[in-house]
């Protein structure tokens, strides 16, 4: 597994940071990457973690928890260098993150029609949970079809 520098995110970070997710299809019109990465890093159980390959940003994942569940999202690979461990190294870091907080469970959604990530997180040990999510926009918005 390669050695990634596994950081917190910083202001110089957020262009870099954006441009992997939209090459890694992760964003979504309704969901503002810049507001997403705000939002985490305003308090102290959530951050957007960064895997450096030298000066490179090449893995991130936004983890945070309530107290009782960790989340995981935005986790991105580099597509260029996809089967190369980043993923892996960035998923170790986010789970390490989650245990230093004393967070037992790490919990993640992925698009049913994203079965090449599915396979990957059934490889690193991610099992697929018997739970429905249900959503609403508190905001007044229309939920996206």
């Amino acid at each position: 597994m390669p050695a990634l520098a596994i950081t917190d995110i910083v202001d110089a970070d957020v262009a870099a940071v954006i441009a992997l997710w939209q090459a890694c299809g992760l964003t979504r019109p309704w969901n503002d990457p810049a507001s997403d990465i705000a939002l985490a890093r305003r308090g102290p159980h959530s951050t957007v973690l960064i895997g450096r390959d030298g000066d490179a940003i090449v893995a991130t994942a936004m983890v945070g928890h309530d107290g009782h569940r960790g989340w995981a999202y935005y986790v991105a690979a580099d597509p260029k260098l996809r089967a190369q461990g980043y993923g892996r190294a960035i998923m170790n870091a986010a789970e390490d993150w989650l245990r230093a907080a004393g967070i037992p469970k790490l919990q993640l959604m992925v698009r049913r029609e994203n079965l090449d990530v599915a396979a990957f997180y059934e490889s690193i040990g991610y099992e697929v949970a018997q739970t429905v999510v249900f959503a609403k926009w508190l905001d007044g918005r229309e939920p996206p079809r």
